[in-house]
């Protein structure tokens, strides 16, 4: 019998107040979730199946679904357990410092597992770890006068930089150096476009010379946080205005 997606993901409250009969099954379904998210970290999202998910605890692959009713759900509660876990905690002297340690513990959660940037599914808002951290985020924004609608938005809009931002860092680090194919390609470029495209030139050897290649995704990602950040504070200080 299928299982609520709802109730999978709330199974530790669900827990604590039914008990439980019958013998006990040799794994968790916290055992299968962990697994899964230990394959995704080593190996990517592909890696994630149910026989080798089943593999990897020595069960088959029919037991696999006594935990979970399918990949998608599965790919769902290993999201949620990851965004459950806590953010370091440490001070932040003001709003935009408090935003920026949201940034950057999505960041590090991102790096720590590249393959949550693959998972899309709106169902993983339904989490106790997704709630949790949410909660927490959205107290980034207290104190600012921001209304329920304009503090989600707020939130949401540093998330979704972010999440950009490490896509883009994860697919800076698994392209090749690009400093031979520079080396390589420089000369023979040069030669194709000779006054042609001044300002082009003249930018991208500067910012090439700065970088050390055409884009640095560390670069991009301190300055469009910052930027972001600018953009929020517009948003703040017309509400500091209103009469």
């Amino acid at each position: 019998m299928a299982k609520n997606l709802v109730d999978l993901l709330w199974r530790d409250s669900a827990a604590e107040t039914s008990s439980r009969r019958g013998p006990r099954a040799r794994h968790s379904t916290d055992d299968v979730v962990t697994r899964a998210i230990d394959l995704a970290d080593a190996d990517g999202l592909a890696a994630v199946t149910i026989r080798a998910l089943a593999q990897a605890l020595g069960l088959t692959p029919m037991s696999i679904y006594t935990h979970v009713n399918s990949r998608a759900d599965l790919l769902v509660l290993m999201a949620d357990a990851v965004h459950g876990q806590r953010a370091p905690s440490g001070d932040a002297d003001g709003w935009r410092a408090r935003v920026r340690l949201v940034a950057a513990h999505n960041l590090a959660l991102y790096r720590a597992h590249p393959w949550l940037l693959d998972v899309h599914d709106p169902r993983t808002a339904l989490g106790p770890g997704t709630i949790a951290t949410y909660d927490r985020e959205l107290r980034a924004f207290d104190g600012l006068g921001l209304d329920d609608v304009e503090r989600d938005a707020a939130l949401t809009f540093v998330r979704e930089f972010t999440r950009s931002a490490a896509a883009r860092l994860r697919d800076a680090a698994e392209a090749e150096d690009f400093a031979p194919i520079w080396a390589d390609a420089a000369p023979r470029l040069a030669g194709y476009l000779g006054d042609d495209y001044p300002l082009a030139q003249a930018v991208g050897r500067a910012a090439g010379e700065a970088m050390g290649g055409p884009s640095d995704a560390d670069a991009a990602w301190e300055f469009g946080l910052a930027r972001v950040i600018d953009g929020l504070a517009g948003l703040i200080e017309t509400r500091d205005a209103a009469p």
